[in-house]
């Protein structure tokens, strides 16, 4: 409970929920567990289009948008994906969020994260030292 009242970052404040559940309408949830609203009108736009709202599961971070809900949320699909799925092409990968600085980011051999150790420098390399 204290977390919805002081961090952003953990999902939604109680604020925001607040204010999506009265000013907005259930659209979607992803594979992520992320939700999504869009508003009832135009009332507090911008720009007179209906606002959009993400509340993540979990730790807020963008990269946990799925393309065709990032396409969604910025305006680029006037449909949903729960109305009109993005097309998947044989080639296409699965999306995966931004994993630097979690413990499953990627390091390459001689990382410090993976232990430092890394092949001795060969070849014709030879270090500078003033005369």
């Amino acid at each position: 409970m204290l977390k919805a009242i002081f961090t952003w970052w953990n999902g939604a404040t109680l604020g925001q929920r607040f204010h999506i559940s009265r000013r907005g309408v259930f659209v979607g949830k992803d594979e992520y567990g992320n939700r999504y609203f869009e508003a009832r009108d135009n009332k507090d736009s911008y720009d007179d289009r209906k606002r959009r709202w993400v509340i993540y599961d979990g730790y807020a971070e963008a990269s946990k948008v799925p393309p065709d809900w990032s396409g969604w949320l910025h305006y680029t699909f006037d449909e949903p994906p729960t109305q009109a799925p993005l097309k998947r092409r044989a080639w296409e990968k699965d999306h995966l969020p931004n994993l630097t600085g979690t413990v499953h980011a990627w390091r390459p051999k001689g990382a410090i994260g993976r232990g430092g150790e890394r092949a001795v420098a060969t070849s014709d390399y030879q270090s500078w030292s003033p005369e």
